[in-house]
């Protein structure tokens, strides 16, 4: 199995270093403030190759997936963290407790918005639906590790619940970062406000009014919305 594991690993580096452009690795790079390093491979041509890995008659198991993740996320090229991240959403179906551990790691190694923003609301949020009895104790430890991108998954991770959004649970984690003077925090404040405005304005425009936001979260929140 652990021969599998390598051969499918391999399989992908070998891929990707075929299809690098390092003109486009230069933009990308520059993107994201040269934070990762980049094979240049733009996101539809990374869709084609990977396709056939995940294709269900080379899929890995299930059992394999969290050594397939850690060994992948840990490389430098961002295009690696964005395979795994899609890698996991197609289990998605399959997610056990113990998988919010996984999770985690994957939010505090490599951190940056573009993958915060993908793993939070498609997998977590998933998650969280299976799991709701796990909602609040993961909010709490993540408001209080003061790691920002924590922080903004517990504000974001119910983005595309709509009116399943557990308003209580919003309320008490945007209460929670209120003193935040971080941009990605606020920013999320805003976000998931005015996601959940599209569903429920009226909710949204009496918190807003009673609530005293930072600038950037109270303009985000209100974007869309009359009041």
């Amino acid at each position: 199995m652990v021969r599998k594991i390598k051969d499918y690993i391999n399989k992908l580096e070998v891929e990707f270093k075929n299809n690098a452009n390092p003109k486009i690795a230069f933009g990308q790079k520059a993107y994201l403030k040269n934070k990762f390093e980049f094979y240049g491979i733009k996101t539809g041509t990374r869709r084609k190759i990977q396709e056939p890995f995940f294709n269900n008659n080379y899929l890995p198991s299930k059992d394999n997936l969290e050594k397939i993740v850690k060994t992948l996320w840990l490389k430098p090229e961002r295009e690696y963290q964005y395979f795994t991240q899609e890698l996991v959403f197609k289990y998605i179906k399959k997610f056990k407790k113990n998988d919010i551990k996984l999770f985690e790691f994957m939010l505090i190694n490599k951190s940056w918005w573009d993958t915060i923003d993908f793993i939070t609301p498609k997998l977590i949020g998933e998650y969280f639906k299976l799991y709701p009895e796990f909602k609040t104790k993961y909010s709490k430890k993540w408001i209080a590790s003061n790691n920002i991108w924590l922080q903004r998954s517990s504000l974001i991770f119910q983005l595309k619940y709509k009116n399943k959004l557990d308003t209580k649970t919003l309320k008490n984690n945007i209460n929670s970062l209120l003193n935040s003077n971080e941009f990605f925090v606020n920013k999320a404040i805003g976000w998931i406000l005015r996601e959940y405005g599209k569903t429920n304005p009226k909710w949204v425009i009496k918190f807003v009014r009673k609530t005293e936001l930072s600038n950037l979260s109270k303009k985000q929140a209100l974007k869309h919305l009359d009041f």
